[in-house]
Order: structure tokens, then C-alpha cells, then sequence
């Protein structure tokens, strides 16, 4: 498996309008734009920062799992992404080497991006996506 960088880094938030007032005004960094991803049940927002990006993630539903993580924990760090330049290939390799995963097979995030999830058992605790952007 290649890892090429981190992608993005995953802040869940009660809601981006707020959120962003901390990472536009405060810090200075340009919203990119936001996206609603039905099937995850979530509305993301993109503030780049260098080669990486900060992801904002507002749950759509209360039973989302953005919804869940900040029942359970609060807002806050959700999960890192990291790039990779084949998903197939990285899922593969972890099944081999026996890691628990949440997506067996990629998905479509936001901006068309192929996505998995590990599960945060197999990670020591942290919430770990794969990205690969063509």
C-alpha cells in the first residue's frame, strides 16, 4: 500500500456555520465550498490548508453517525484521511494482514473521492479513512 499524504483531517461540529467562524475567521483559511453526502447522513466543508484540507462534518440526521460520535464524544477530531493511490489495493492489503475494516469495498465521499474506513478497534482507537482522489 502507498500512502501519498494526509488528505484531510475529520472535525465533527454541531454545525459548520459555526464551526467555520473559528477556522475562516479566526485562523484565517478559505472555505472551499460545502457538500451534502446522503448516504453518510452528513454536510461537509473543505478549508484547504497547504497539500491537506480540514474537513468540517455537520450530521444531516440525528441517527447519522457524525450525530453519534458527538453524543458520544463531544465535538471535535473524528477521524484522519489519508490518501492513497490504490484504494483496491489497500483494502487488500489489509484484509491479508487480518485488519478490522468497516467498508470492505470503497465508496463515494464528498467531491467523488473513493473512501473506506477502518474500524477504530483495529487502529488503536482512531477513526482511519482511506482516500483516493483521481
Amino acid at each position: 500500500m502507498k500512502i501519498e499524504k494526509i488528505d484531510h483531517l475529520g472535525i465533527a461540529v454541531p454545525s459548520i456555520e459555526d464551526g467555520k467562524n473559528f477556522w475562516s475567521d479566526v485562523l484565517g483559511l478559505e472555505l472551499e465550498g460545502a457538500e451534502t453526502v446522503e448516504e453518510q447522513k452528513v454536510t461537509t466543508a473543505f478549508f484547504p490548508v497547504g497539500e491537506s484540507e480540514v474537513e468540517l462534518l455537520e450530521s444531516t440526521s440525528p441517527d447519522g453517525p457524525v450525530a453519534k460520535f458527538i453524543e458520544k464524544k463531544g465535538a471535535g477530531f473524528q477521524h484522519v484521511a489519508f490518501r492513497v493511490a490504490d484504494i483496491n489495493e489497500a483494502l487488500d492489503e489489509l484484509k491479508e494482514k487480518g485488519i478490522k475494516l468497516i467498508d470492505q469495498t470503497p465508496r463515494i465521499g464528498a467531491g467523488g473521492a473513493q473512501i473506506a474506513f477502518l474500524h477504530p478497534k483495529a487502529t488503536g482507537g482512531i477513526l482511519v479513512e482511506l482516500c483516493q482522489r483521481d
